[in-house]
């Protein structure tokens, strides 16, 4: 007889957790958004003036990569950065082929002249950090050992790539991914590779307190309460808070952030995000530190608003605040 699993945990819509250890990614919420939370199949030829292609970036973990190239314009004759992308979830759910990744970086692909290489990361609670930060340096580590003629890659990263400029981004706790992955790299010698900047857009920081703003500022589907308490306690490691560096990387157990050696930053924050005062307080605190960081504010919207198809295309607000990112992204890019 065959014995009926029963459900453990669930965590709004988006996951949920079994007695016998299994988890279930299939989305529950409202259906019209399901489309966002498929996968995208690649394509070699181009669309809208963007191909994309997954690759195995090592065999033995299995560990991939989708790739968006830009087809080249008449006349462009320099080659590409690289921006490296590591996508959001709470580290729970996503997957880099869904389609609330595909639109958006399929886009800035297209208007900012980068190709985009978007980490398969491991997913918690069956991979917990640093599972996921080990998945996004070994991305680097990969286009090193491409810029050093180590690796063998179907010839699209070697014939078009910059490795000169390569640069960190993620969404929601992908940012939070972007800086510990550029405060690991910061020890190493990754040369012919350099990384030139770091862009982590609403980082999902966060302390054991609620902050005014979590108190205060409207729940989205992107991000609920529910979301960053559940998520959080199933990716951190055993036995940790909030606190943690991973998820306060200004709190007092993290490492000093002016004992780091750190790209130039872009932080993007949303001034409707549950986590903006959390994510201000890693800017105050990277300021003090001497550190460069930018700081580019969307007004109107909240958490990884423009991850939202739906709401890009009816609502005019995220509209042009999804395209004043893009082109405060593209401009960061540009000066590094």
């Amino acid at each position: 007889m065959v014995r009926e699993k029963k459900l453990v945990d669930e965590v709004s819509g988006w996951l949920r957790i079994y007695d016998d250890g299994s988890v279930d990614r299939t989305w529950t919420g409202p259906p019209e958004a399901k489309f966002m939370a498929e996968p995208v199949p690649s394509h070699d030829e181009f669309v809208d003036g963007v191909s994309t292609r997954d690759i195995i970036m090592c065999e033995k973990s299995n560990l991939k990569a989708r790739v968006y190239l830009p087809e080249k314009k008449l006349g462009e004759t320099e080659k590409f950065p690289i921006l490296v992308h590591f996508h959001g979830g709470g580290f729970c759910i996503s997957q880099a082929d869904w389609y609330m990744y595909h639109h958006i970086y399929t886009r800035l692909a297209r208007s900012s002249r980068v190709i985009c290489v978007s980490t398969f990361l491991r997913r918690a609670p069956e991979h917990r950090l640093p599972a996921a930060i080990d998945d996004g340096y070994s991305t680097l580590l990969w286009l090193r050992s491409l810029a050093q003629g180590e690796s063998y890659e179907p010839r699209w990263l070697k014939e078009n790539a910059d490795f000169n400029r390569v640069f960190l981004i993620g969404d929601s706790s992908g940012g939070n991914l972007v800086h510990e992955v550029a405060a690991r790299a910061g020890k190493a010698d990754l040369s012919p590779l350099r990384l030139a900047g770091a862009i982590p857009i609403h980082p999902g920081y966060v302390r054991s307190e609620r902050s005014r703003s979590e108190l205060e500022q409207p729940q989205t589907p992107f991000l609920t309460l529910d979301m960053v308490d559940k998520f959080l306690s199933l990716a951190l490691p055993v036995g940790c808070n909030k606190d943690h560096p991973i998820t306060c990387p200004m709190g007092p157990a993290a490492p000093p952030l002016e004992g780091l050696k750190l790209p130039p930053y872009l932080l993007c924050i949303a001034d409707q995000d549950l986590l903006i005062d959390t994510e201000m307080e890693f800017y105050e605190a990277m300021k003090t530190a001497n550190k460069a960081v930018e700081l580019f504010i969307s007004s109107g919207v909240g958490h990884s608003f423009y991850l939202n198809k739906i709401d890009v295309d009816m609502d005019p607000t995220t509209t042009k605040q999804t395209s004043n990112l893009i082109a405060g992204i593209k401009e960061f890019i540009n000066k590094h």
